[in-house]
């Protein structure tokens, strides 16, 4: 009778709603400024996101990577540059990732996260501070 009730009780959690998965985010981005687009991508088991573009053609506009803090590596180009790095499934958004912004030099905790229009909310913070942008679908 015991090992009946286990068996079923098994069955019964096999057989449970699925877990949530995070929509997926893979593809080209334009940035809120509309100053670059993003790639996402599958890199190993996380997800990152590399500069494809720069749209921002105006002279003063850097094509390097002038703004980081390491000397050794102010002269990366900007475009390939990997700015969304190591974000996993965290069921509802991808989430354990960070976010380097070129324009500051500094990187952020973030958190990605599909919204129903079709647009991506990228979130970074600092602390318990955290402010949102809104990437849409580059075409």
């Amino acid at each position: 009778m015991i090992a009946r009730f286990l068996f079923l009780a098994a069955i019964a959690l096999l057989s449970g709603a699925p877990a949530l998965a995070a929509t997926s985010i893979l593809g080209s981005w334009l940035t809120d400024d509309h100053k670059a687009i993003v790639r996402i991508a599958q890199c190993g088991p996380h997800l990152c996101g590399r500069i494809a573009n720069i749209l921002d053609k105006a002279p003063n506009v850097p094509a390097v990577d002038v703004n980081n803090p390491d000397p050794g590596l102010k002269s990366r180009k900007l475009v390939g540059l990997p700015i969304l790095i190591g974000f996993r499934d965290g069921g509802e958004a991808w989430t354990g990732g960070r976010a380097y912004d070129p324009k500051s030099g500094k990187s952020y905790r973030s958190i990605l996260k599909r919204n129903p229009d079709g647009s991506l909310k990228v979130s970074g913070c600092v602390l318990f501070i955290c402010q949102s942008r809104r990437w849409t679908p580059a075409r």
